[in-house]
């Protein structure tokens, strides 16, 4: 209890200093507060007040205290002249939910990782699960097709989960995995229908930050169906975070005429990989339909590969003729091996990731130039050879976009991946309100960066490796990534639970 009204003394002093900045001398009580931690001189760029500048910043506890032109004085003092002192990048498309995962996204300026595109079968489970545990700030959606595992006859998966859950929040994922894997062609019949909306209001009510639905690898999924829980969406108020059932045009406008008829709040994901020769219709398509007031957005990551598994409904008969692209245009990722016919086969039987070479330079260009368009990684699990968007995503963006082609300014860049995907969350999560910004009372996750040197470093040939650039990075006032190298045992990062549910200690 003392310690607890010492911190709360703290803030407040750190608080009333700000607040007599406006008074004549003001300057001079700031100056005597004493914070937890101070980045000095460094160029603070907050994209929701447009603030650019040279500032000192005062952390108490978990909370920035001040943002000060004036000197601040605290216990560490961390010089941070020439970087940019920015919020943490937020993924809102990140499957690595490890803290091995965590560590490269860390690297990369990420400080919230949240798995929302196929979301997970129980997020009260996994939330509980990684609480007290996480390098990163962490949260999901409930996973639609998990929920259609136990609304089709016959099939039961929430209480297998449940226990699975026991040996670990992978082990539980893979249990109901399984089971919902063997349900993607089956269609939930009508008479089902409240049965699946039923398990997603409980996935909603176990702090799901949404529905999360990756239609294309359960093509079972009737377009009744989906209509159906875009209705329940309308009705929980819960955005629908969607990897449309096809690439193209057509996939997207469902998606969006279903959006519209309801009313559901509608985040499309990897608009580049699901759009691909298209995404110039597709982006003119979200943003008429955004100018008409309906709440819809998307996300791209920059590079120009997918990746997913080999065994997926993605592989049916006739992807080559759906994606226009060869066995040589796959990569194994365990090997970088170049897929042939006979290895597509043998590797398909058994199962596993590929990294799917499917994208041009320009297509990538035409999405992250759309002022709408949010950053996301679309992060795989931990593995050797994984897709470098695993570790590199953001840097990438900021490194090659924003600062080599000046694709967009630095200050639209940042609103990108931070403002941006916490504004796309607010509605879920109160907790986002005070995320993505640099401001007094804010969440101290922060990215501090060099923005002459920021740059991923991954490749499709190599192993991850780490981005460069990044100096430090903290999450709820705590370093996770100090003089640009990952903080061994840090694990500061906190549950973004929905508002369905209750807070994750």
């Amino acid at each position: 209890m003392r310690a607890r009204a010492s911190a709360f003394l703290r803030v407040a002093a750190a608080v009333m200093a700000v607040v007599l900045l406006v008074a004549p001398d003001g300057v001079a009580a700031q100056a005597t507060a004493r914070y937890d931690i101070v980045l000095r001189g460094g160029r603070v760029i907050d994209p929701e007040t447009a603030l650019d500048a040279v500032r000192d910043m005062g952390i108490v506890g978990s909370e920035i205290a001040a943002v000060s032109e004036e000197p601040l004085d605290g216990d560490v003092i961390v010089d941070v002249a020439g970087l940019v002192v920015a919020p943490g990048f937020i993924d809102l498309h990140a499957h690595g939910q490890t803290n091995r995962a965590n560590e490269f996204q860390a690297r990369d300026g990420v400080t919230t990782a949240l798995e929302l595109e196929s979301g997970v079968a129980d997020p009260a489970a996994f939330l509980a699960h990684r609480a007290g545990d996480a390098v990163l700030n962490f949260g999901a959606t409930v996973s639609h097709m998990s929920a259609r595992a136990w609304a089709v006859p016959g099939r039961t998966g929430l209480e297998r989960a449940r226990r699975a859950y026991e040996n670990g929040a992978e082990a539980g994922e893979r249990a109901v995995g399984r089971i919902a894997s063997a349900a993607r062609y089956d269609p939930v019949p009508p008479e089902r229908h409240e049965a699946l909306r039923e398990a997603l209001r409980a996935g909603l009510a176990g702090g799901g930050l949404g529905i999360g639905m990756a239609h294309q690898y359960y093509p079972g999924a009737t377009r009744e169906e989906i209509l159906r829980v875009f209705q329940l969406a309308a009705e929980e108020e819960a955005v629908i975070f969607t990897h449309v059932r096809s690439m193209g045009v057509g996939a997207i406008q469902e998606v969006i005429a279903d959006a519209v008829v309801t009313g559901a709040p509608l985040h499309i994901v990897h608009a580049n990989s699901s759009s691909l020769w298209e995404i110039a219709t597709v982006m003119d398509l979200v943003a008429g339909v955004r100018d008409r007031g309906f709440d819809v957005s998307t996300e791209a990551y920059p590079y120009t590969a997918a990746s997913t598994g080999l065994q997926s409904a993605i592989f049916d008969p006739g992807w080559q003729d759906d994606l226009r692209i060869g066995y040589g245009d796959l990569q194994w990722q365990d090997t970088g091996e170049r897929l042939t016919e006979a290895s597509f086969r043998r590797y398909r039987a058994s199962g596993g990731t590929v990294i799917i070479h499917m994208m041009r330079p320009e297509w990538i260009r035409e999405a992250l130039s759309r002022e709408f368009v949010m950053v996301a990684s679309d992060g795989m699990p931990y593995a050797p050879g994984a897709h470098p968007r695993s570790a590199g995503t953001f840097s990438r963006f900021l490194g090659r976009y924003v600062r080599d082609e000046g694709l967009v300014p630095l200050m639209e860049g940042l609103a990108r991946i931070t403002l941006m995907p916490a504004r796309r969350l607010e509605s879920m999560s109160s907790q986002m309100t005070r995320k993505g910004r640099i401001q007094t009372g804010a969440d101290a996750d922060i990215t501090v960066f060099d923005p002459a040197s920021i740059i991923d470093t991954a490749t499709f040939e190599d192993d991850l490796s780490y981005s460069e650039g990044v100096a430090h990075v903290l999450v709820n006032g705590q370093f996770v990534v100090r003089d640009g190298e990952n903080v061994p045992g840090a694990r500061p990062g906190q549950a973004v639970v929905g508002k369905g549910g209750q807070p994750v200690n």
